[in-house]
């Protein structure tokens, strides 16, 4: 069996740690990468063929997607924090019924958010100041999205329990296939057929279907964890356990959220030009941070496997040399982005040419800004991903409140200051601010 499990599962409470975790974050960042290009696509594609007015519909609804979709991740996130501590203390049964009940409670917190979102999807554009031009194109690929929350929530809870054990490698298939349908999809819905937004949105939940399907279906050949009815039933806590843990991820993702959505606010107030640069440079954000995930992932997971086995040293060992990772992946892509950022802002704009020299200049001003502060993002993935593994879900979501305050006061107070530029540095403030509590929170509890 144990010849089987190892291409599925790796224990990481033994070996090198550095090795372990890059190890385990290079099939994530492919992973990531793949997930990044075919949103890219999604956005070349949709400017390209439907115009600037097109991209910011897209654009518009960035953050009330993170937000929605943020929930069911972070719910996720915090259940295999648990599920990696019961693996790394090697409790097979506590590991099977705490993989059992997340599937209840991801189900649960899908369909609610499955309602809530068609519901109130036209409200929240029209509080949020959408310009009346994009509007309609953007309700139009929110509640398509939308649709497919029961796809992304499984997709997640089921890459989140492989993660946990330490396979990293079988989400990174389930992305690299699910982009290439991606793609291919956007090409017939939008170059072909011309459906526009709605398109791309079609493309991109189809897509979704067959990365969780294929992640199920891994997750159905790893022997210990095959779960059987009686492992669904109630067990006294497990519920509260995981809640609590999952409750301040999901809190912490949609506070940043809220705050994402104040910025899209105070930024649509600038008209559909300012939008459309916004939305390209912050189309290039997962690129960004793609590393940084990948980190945090990996992160976590081993954090977690060690401190369920005791092992406190190794975690030490572990959070100095991601924190080393990061920060040279950081400085790397940075690099890239002053070199080709502008070249790569370039094909996400298409139109009139006066218009589009405006959204360049507006999305290359946001884009630099952004990756000379780059490494910061990076230490924040470090910290709040080892504080997760330790358990103490708390202090990161914290540090979402943190990040929420300053990136509100930074959007709505600094613009009027320094103009709109003042808007670029909303994001820089939040990291920051999450950044220094984070790493304050981590050395305090490892150390002391």
């Amino acid at each position: 069996m144990e010849d089987f499990m190892s291409d599925k599962i790796r224990d990481m409470t033994k070996g090198p740690p550095g090795k372990l975790i890059i190890l385990f974050a290079i099939p994530l960042m492919l992973g990531n990468i793949c997930q990044q290009l075919y949103t890219m696509v999604d956005t070349i594609i949709v400017g390209q063929v439907a115009g600037v007015q097109a991209l910011a519909a897209l654009g518009a609804v960035e953050w009330i997607m993170w937000m929605v979709l943020g929930v069911a991740t972070g719910a996720t996130q915090g259940f295999s924090i648990l599920i990696s501590q019961h693996y790394g203390a090697k409790n097979w049964k506590d590991l099977k019924e705490t993989i059992a009940r997340s599937y209840i409670l991801t189900a649960v917190i899908a369909v609610f958010l499955l309602i809530g979102s068609q519901l109130f999807a036209r409200w929240i554009l029209v509080f949020l100041n959408t310009p009346d031009n994009i509007i309609d194109m953007s309700l139009i690929y929110l509640r398509i999205i939308f649709c497919g929350i029961p796809v992304v929530a499984a997709y997640n809870i089921f890459a989140s329990v492989l993660r946990a054990l330490g396979n990293s490698r079988s989400p990174l298939i389930a992305m690299v296939i699910a982009a290439a349908i991606n793609v291919a999809l956007d090409l017939l819905f939008v170059a072909v057929f011309h459906w526009g937004v709605a398109g791309a949105a079609v493309a991109t939940v189809s897509a979704q279907v067959f990365s969780a399907l294929y992640c199920f279906l891994v997750i159905r050949k790893i022997k210990i964890i095959q779960v059987h009815w009686t492992d669904f039933k109630r067990v006294p806590g497990l519920d509260g356990k995981l809640m609590k843990l999952g409750t301040p991820i999901l809190f912490q993702n949609t506070i940043i959220s809220i705050g994402g959505l104040v910025v899209q606010y105070v930024v649509n107030g600038y008209g559909f030009l300012f939008v459309a640069g916004f939305t390209a440079t912050n189309k290039l954000y997962g690129v960004l941070e793609m590393a940084a995930i990948s980190y945090g992932y990996a992160i976590v997971t081993y954090v977690g496997q060690n401190f369920g086995a005791g092992e406190i040293q190794r975690i030490k060992k572990g959070v100095r040399n991601s924190t080393g990772l990061a920060f040279l992946t950081a400085l790397l892509i940075s690099c890239i982005m002053f070199l080709f950022g502008k070249n790569i802002l370039s094909m996400f704009i298409s139109g009139d040419p006066s218009q589009t020299e405006q959204v360049l200049a507006i999305a290359w001003k946001y884009l630099f800004i952004m990756a000379c502060w780059l490494p910061v993002l990076y230490f924040l993935y470090v910290y709040r991903s080892a504080l997760q593994g330790l358990g103490n879900t708390f202090i990161p979501m914290l540090s979402g409140v943190v990040e929420f305050v300053l990136r509100v006061g930074v959007a709505i107070f600094l613009p009027m200051l320094i103009g709109t530029n003042g808007i670029f540095y909303a994001e820089i403030a939040a990291w920051t601010g999450a950044a220094v509590l984070l790493v304050i929170s981590y050395y305090k509890k490892i150390y002391f």
